[in-house]
Formats: C-alpha cells, sequence, structure tokens
C-alpha cells in the first residue's frame, strides 16, 4: 500500500507540474478558440460552427492526435479524434463534449465582448468559456501531462473524442450520427465533459441528467379578432383558455398534473436522499445567483432534489392577442403556450408526449381548435449507478487532483445527449466536469475559473491511467 501510494503522489506531482508550466499555452489556444462564434442555433453562424470544428481539429493533431477527422451531418459538424495505446489490451474511453456555444443575447446585458475573451485575476469571460471550449482544452493538456507522467509516447488507454457541433441546438443529428458511425465508437467506457461541481473547494461529479421534452401549444378560436363589446362573453376567448390550461398544468403542492407523469418516476432511495443532504447548499446563496426572492416547487423535497432528481414542467413563453401600447378590447383569434418538461430515471419522453397530448385534449375548451408542435422526438434521462469501477476510478482521479478532497456526487438539472450515447454505445458513463454554478452559461458574461480548469487538466492526467489500471475486464460489468 506504501509503494502504490508512493507512487500515486509522484504521478500528481509530475502531472501538476506540467500543467502548471503550460497554463500560458492553454490560455493562447483559448483565446483563439473562444473568438470564433459558432452559435450553432442561429444560421448566420453556421459558417462560424464548421470554423470551431476547423480548430479544433488542428488542435487535436497538434496534441498528438493522429486520426482526426470531420464529420459531417445533416446539419452542422462533429470532430472525432482517436489515438490507440500501445498496449492492444487496453481499455478504449470515449470522450464527449461539444464545440457549439448558445446565442449571446441580450448583447446589451454583456459587460464585455462575448467573443474577446477577456481575463480578470483567475476568471475569464466568453460565450463558450466554460460550456463547453474551456473543458474541452482541458482535456487536450491534460492527456500531453498524462503522456509526461507516465513517460510514454501514446496513452495508457486508447483515447476516441467525440466533439459535436449541436448540443446547443438540441443535437437533431446526432442520434442519427451514432447509428452510421457506430463501427467506430466502440468504447469500454464513456467520459462526458460538459458539467460542473458544486463549488470550487468542493469537488463533485455528476451522476444523473435529465430528460426533456418541449412543445408549442395553439390554441385557434375565431377566425379574427372580433369586438369584444360585441362578442365578448359569447364565444370561446383562447387566450383565457390557454391561461386556465397553464394554470391547471401544477396542483396546489407543485405537481404536475399532465396524467401518467409519475408513474415511471424512479424515486430517491433513503440512502440517495441523504447524499443529497450531504451536498452543501445556500437557498440564499442560490437565490442571489439566480436573481430571484423566493424558492418554489414540488412539496416535500429539497431544492437539490427539484432540480436533479424531480420531474418538473415549465412555462416558458405565453402570449396571444394585442400585446401594443393602450388598449384594443378584442376577443383574440389565437393565443400560444412554450412548454417544457424536465424527466427523470425510467421516464419515456414519448410517454410524457402522449400524456401531455391527453392534458392538452381536456383542458381545450369547445369551439377552440388545438394544435401540439413538438420541438423533437425529446432527450431522455440518464443515471449513473454509484461504486462502478468507472466511477471509482473517476471519482479517485477527482480527489487526488483536488489534494485528497472526498468527491459528492451530483445531479444535473440539464439535459444532454448523455442518455443517447449510453443506449447507442452500451457503455457505462462518468462525468469529469469542472464548472461552477456561477459559470452563467447560456446567460450573459459567461466564465470560467481558470483554476478549476487545471484541476480539470490534472484529474484527466490522472483518470487515463486509472481506468487502464482498472483495465477492459474491470469495466465490463459497469454498464
Amino acid at each position: 500500500m506504501v509503494i502504490v501510494a508512493r507512487l500515486a503522489f509522484v504521478v500528481v506531482t509530475t502531472a501538476r507540474e506540467f500543467v502548471d508550466a503550460h497554463r500560458a499555452e492553454l490560455l493562447a489556444d483559448l483565446d483563439q478558440w473562444l473568438r470564433i462564434p459558432g452559435i450553432s442555433a442561429q444560421p448566420d453562424h453556421h459558417a462560424d460552427v464548421q470554423a470551431s470544428a476547423e480548430w479544433f481539429a488542428d488542435a487535436a493533431r497538434r496534441t498528438g492526435f493522429p486520426i482526426v477527422e470531420i464529420w459531417p451531418t445533416d446539419g452542422l459538424p462533429t470532430v472525432y479524434a482517436e489515438w490507440r495505446s500501445a498496449d492492444p489490451d487496453a481499455p478504449t474511453v470515449l470522450v464527449y463534449g461539444h464545440h457549439d456555444v448558445q446565442p449571446v443575447d441580450p448583447i446589451e446585458s454583456w459587460h464585455t465582448d462575448p467573443f474577446d475573451p477577456t481575463i480578470d485575476g483567475d476568471v475569464l469571460r466568453a460565450r463558450g468559456a466554460s460550456d463547453d471550449k474551456g473543458q474541452l482544452l482541458f482535456h487536450l493538456l491534460g492527456l500531453r501531462a498524462h503522456l509526461e507522467a507516465t513517460g510514454q509516447a501514446s496513452p495508457a488507454v486508447s483515447l476516441k473524442f467525440l466533439i459535436e457541433g449541436e448540443e446547443e441546438s438540441g443535437s437533431p443529428n446526432f442520434e442519427a450520427l451514432l447509428a452510421q458511425r457506430r463501427d467506430r465508437l466502440d468504447c469500454d467506457v464513456v467520459v462526458i465533459t460538459d458539467t460542473g461541481m458544486i463549488a470550487a473547494d468542493i469537488p463533485s461529479t455528476v451522476t444523473g441528467m435529465r430528460g426533456l421534452v418541449s412543445c408549442n401549444v395553439d390554441f385557434h378560436g375565431p377566425d379574427l379578432d372580433l369586438h369584444s363589446g360585441v362578442f365578448g362573453g359569447a364565444v370561446p376567448n383562447p387566450a383565457t383558455a390557454i391561461a386556465r390550461l397553464t394554470g391547471a398544468l401544477h396542483d396546489e403542492n407543485g405537481r404536475v398534473t399532465v396524467p401518467g407523469f409519475y408513474d415511471d418516476v424512479l424515486e430517491l432511495t433513503d440512502d440517495e436522499r441523504a447524499l443529497f443532504a450531504k451536498v452543501p447548499h445556500d437557498e440564499a446563496e442560490f437565490l442571489t445567483v439566480a436573481k430571484s426572492r423566493a424558492l418554489a416547487g414540488e412539496a416535500g423535497y429539497s431544492t437539490l432534489e427539484r432540480i436533479g432528481a424531480r420531474p418538473t414542467a415549465e412555462v416558458n413563453g405565453i402570449w396571444g392577442g394585442y400585446m401594443g401600447e393602450g388598449s384594443k378590447t378584442i376577443v383574440p383569434t389565437d393565443a400560444h403556450v412554450k412548454l417544457s418538461f424536465r424527466l427523470v430515471a425510467n421516464q419515456d419522453p414519448h410517454q410524457i408526449i402522449a400524456g401531455v397530448e391527453q392534458f392538452v385534449a381536456d383542458h381545450t375548451p369547445a369551439g377552440l381548435d388545438a394544435r401540439i408542435h413538438w420541438e423533437s422526438d425529446g432527450v431522455a434521462p440518464c443515471l449513473v449507478p454509484l461504486g462502478t469501477p468507472a466511477y471509482e476510478a473517476l471519482t479517485d482521479a477527482i480527489t487526488r487532483a483536488f489534494d485528497g478532497a472526498p468527491v459528492l456526487p451530483t445531479r444535473e438539472g440539464g439535459s444532454g445527449p448523455e442518455a443517447a450515447i449510453q443506449v447507442a454505445l452500451k457503455a457505462p458513463l462518468v462525468f469529469l466536469g469542472v464548472g461552477l454554478p456561477d459559470d452563467q452559461i447560456h446567460a450573459p458574461n459567461e466564465k470560467v475559473n481558470l483554476s478549476m480548469l487545471y484541476r480539470g487538466a490534472e484529474a484527466a492526467a490522472l483518470l487515463w491511467e486509472n481506468i487502464a489500471r482498472v483495465g477492459r475486464a474491470g469495466l465490463a460489468g459497469a454498464g
């Protein structure tokens, strides 16, 4: 045991020294890449998404990857890179992330140009700094540190990087890409690098992500706006009806009233709730970050349980009729609401879609036509079992990179294509992400703490050695 501990200390020191000595190179690369406005949701920036893919492909080649390809899709490109270990029996690891970024609106809320990276002490501000370009670049630096620490010309594991270009647009072509390229993507474990930690001094890892379905509901009433004095109170009003539908979405305890919504929810065990309770959470600070003044949600659950382990329904927008200055006394012809539903383990997006359609039908008055437009077939939730060999390899690497601090499991409230990866590749997932709750991803003034990127690089360097020690046989039962 003493020998193992001593070897681990040497590797940590060597990896850390390499990362610390090459910070300037990481910052120079970030400065270049963050200047590319690869906003996948905006067609005017699709050429920039292509340029972003080309930039990362070049960075992977400079790192040493012998195989680097840009894979076209029916939408925007994905970057694939592969570096085989010299050991033919070494496990294969697939690293998933994305190179596209969110829109920057409202631009007037930014304190700096979102595509002119600005450093203030430990903070780097730019769109994509945390989500997800900074986190991808710490992996490239971490790989170089791993090679330095081991003294080898190739990594201890075979590495495949799959870096998507449409994640911020809902990954509309990603499942098709996984199917088309399935023969190239075989792996023993998947590392997701698009998440975060509780705090800079509290290392953690995500152990679940929620699924998502979203839609527009349109109510159409009279074929033209009507005079409310002549027709009001005598014909159905679509704006009133859409408001009633929206108000009926939750009961007095904050539970969603969609038929069958909770039927398949995997309830938290007492042990899991105890783990949630161990996670430090300052509700006043949470409200400050949220720019909100009160907590709300499903009764009987803590804030962290509500956003990580419970399903939700949200009204994203509601409108209809006249919305200009002054009054216009009408019964409007149309009204609309945007709804989104976050799902947890065991919930099937298709069943939720069916339930929502039934809910809308039940709340559509006679004389109104209801139309539902679904944004996609939905994103499934995913859950990472605790205590698997892959999970232990990850948490050991994070603990050592963060100077012995224990790693807490958390669940991510957001959604992504992780479940699709898990289903397609039939491999266990683990999450190595170092974003912080106040990084303001998807919002103005996105930032990343540089110190977190450095520790992330060190954890990545250690992770490949850990997974190599576990071996393919050790990982085989972890999915």
